[in-house]
This record gives C-alpha cells, structure tokens and sequence, in this order.
C-alpha cells in the first residue's frame, strides 16, 4: 500500500486497481499508482500539494488526472470512481488487472477472479465485449502474455481471433507503445493471432538477431514505421537500417563505405542483413578510427560550398583506405579532385 496515498484520501472510498496490484501480487517491481476514487481532480491536486510535483488532466472524457511527482519518473494516475467498485473493475480489460486494494487496508477485492488467474499464469477478459470497449487490448493481451511468460485462455484467443482486424482502430501512438514492449516471441505470436498483418507487420526479417525494441520494429514493418508516429531518432536508425547494403567485400575501403552510410548503428545494420561475420571487420575499422581530421574544410583553399563536403568524405574513405596518411597528401588529393569537378 502507498502510504501516501493512504494519507491524502484517509476516510474516503478509494481503491489501488490496475497493473498496480497485479505487479504487487506477482511480485515484480511496482512503478506507477493507478488509484480509483469519487473526486480525482481534487485528489491529484491534494497529491502535489502535499508531496510535490506537475498536476494535469489524463483524460478529459473520463475525468480522469495525474501527478508527475517531483523528482522522479514516477506517476501516480486519479481516475473516477461513479458507480463503485464493482462497475469499475467490470469495465477493465483482463482479470489480472481487475483487483482492487482498498486505500485503508485489507483483502485485496477480486470478484472476477484475478487472483487464481495470476497463480495459473491466465490471461482472461473480464468480458466478451471487452476488444469491443478498447480495440488496443487486442495487443495488450498478446503483449501481456509475453511479458509475463502467461497464456492468453481459449476463449479470449477466440475473441482477439475474432475482432483482429479491428486492431488498426486505435491512434497511432497508442499502437505503437504498445509494440515497442513486445519481444520476438511476441512478435510471432502476434503474427500467429493474425494481428501483425493488418498492421502492416511482417516476419521475413532477421527478427531475433539484436535485443533492441527499436531494431524489432524496423525488422517486423521496414518503411510501414513511418506510419506510425515515431520519433526523429527512431526515424533515422530505421532509414540506416534500411539503406544498408551488404559490403562487397572486408577491405578497409569497402567497410568504410558501409560505416559511412550506416553508422552509429552499423553493427544492426549488418545483423538486419543478415552479415553479422562482418561484425568484426566493423569493430576493427572503428578501433582505427583517427581522433582528427587531417584537414578541415576552410583549410583546402577552395569556396565555400557542397563539394567541400564531399571532398572530405573522400579524404576520410582514402585514409581508411591506405592511400594517404599525412595533412599535405590530403591537400594535394582536395585540389585534384577540385580541378577534376571543375573540369567536368
């Protein structure tokens, strides 16, 4: 039990529900607090107050706040509590998250039996319509049984079977945090429940080569994740990932060629090839790699302009390469590779 929420709601009908319990219950670290109560609003403002932090509207439908709390990544969740418990943990979406602890301690109230199911390792909708309530259970309930090594029972299998195809219904984001939990195993089993390919998912990569979310990702939906709405960093990983093209060969020239396009993720690159022997080819020409430039841009005497750009990615491949080694040969290689563009 949180003490200090305990605190703030002292004499007040209010319930800890949700992943919450269910953490407590099976014994893994519990991060953030869901607490169902009458007035969430005045409760989360009655939260940071008393213990700090950033107060806000979670959902404006629902009536649903949450506190940032101060000084940590931790959330503490307020959602309202209209027609009591029962008809509270009736509209949750499995039976291992619809448990509740009452604030001022005692039995843990469990009226679909959510407990058994967390003992058995079962997955099990609290009811049949509840993939029509919120189509992203659909994906919670595959990625739940992954997390936690659970099995999703015959008719919840059924029902996601069924309603598959309603899987693109929810926004995008809600999707896609959703996905980045999910591990190979459960990318298949996503796959196997025919889920994965409205999506636009497929499994024709090499899936389990890199324990990375990001990397699943562009394995499982390549250019289909500019769908989604990813992050600019995401967004450039996938584009490496994507124009890499196998080296020819393990030269210091034909690796370089490779770090240049591909690079700070070449090594996932290779594994998303399907080249992971040339990891050490990679290790070794990054170990080589100067600490400086043998020139800089304003040093080759040319005007300003994009071949200064390209002359230098040049002078770094011929470094790699072998082929020049001091600042005066890579002066001498810029201006002949100037007279030779402006020839041209």
């Amino acid at each position: 039990m949180d003490e200090r929420v305990a605190e703030i709601l002292d004499g007040e009908e209010a319930w800890i529900v949700g992943g919450t319990v269910r953490d407590q219950l099976l014994g893994r670290p519990v991060g953030d607090l869901d607490v169902a109560c009458r007035n969430p609003r005045e409760a989360a403002h009655r939260f940071a107050k008393r213990f700090g932090g950033a107060v806000f509207p979670l959902s404006e439908r629902h009536g649903a706040w949450r506190v940032a709390t101060a000084g940590s990544d931790e959330t503490v969740d307020f959602t309202p509590l209209p027609y009591g418990i029962d008809a509270d943990l009736a509209s949750r979406d499995f039976t291992l998250n619809a448990i509740a602890l009452p604030i001022g301690g005692g039995e843990p109230h469990d009226p679909h039996g959510g407990r058994a199911d967390l003992e058995a390792g079962i997955v099990r909708a609290v009811s049949d319509t509840s993939f029509r309530d919120d189509p992203l259970r659909l994906l919670r309930a595959v990625r739940l049984e992954d997390e936690l090594a659970f099995r999703i029972d015959e008719r919840t299998d059924a029902l996601v079977r069924e309603l598959a195809g309603a899987v693109t219904e929810p926004a995008g984001e809600r999707i896609l945090g959703e996905l980045t939990r999910f591990s190979a195993c459960g990318f298949r089993r996503l796959d196997e429940m025919g889920l994965l390919a409205p999506l636009g998912g497929s499994l024709d990569g090499h899936l389990d080569a890199v324990d990375d979310p990001r990397y699943r990702l562009a394995v499982v939906f390549e250019d289909g994740l500019s769908e989604f709405p990813i992050s600019r960093e995401l967004r450039r990983y996938t584009a490496a990932l994507l124009r890499a093209r196998r080296p020819p060969d393990t030269s210091a020239r034909s690796i370089h060629r490779f770090r240049t396009r591909t690079e700070p993720w070449a090594l996932h690159a290779l594994a998303f090839l399907g080249a992971d022997e040339l990891a050490d080819a990679v290790e070794e020409s990054r170990r080589a790699d100067p600490r400086e430039p043998l020139v800089r841009g304003d040093e080759l005497g040319l005007p300003p302009g994009p071949a200064i750009g390209r002359i230098l990615a040049l002078i770094d491949e011929e470094r790699a390469a072998g082929t020049i080694s001091t600042r005066d040969e890579a002066l001498a290689f810029a201006q002949a590779q100037a007279h030779g563009e402006e020839s041209s």
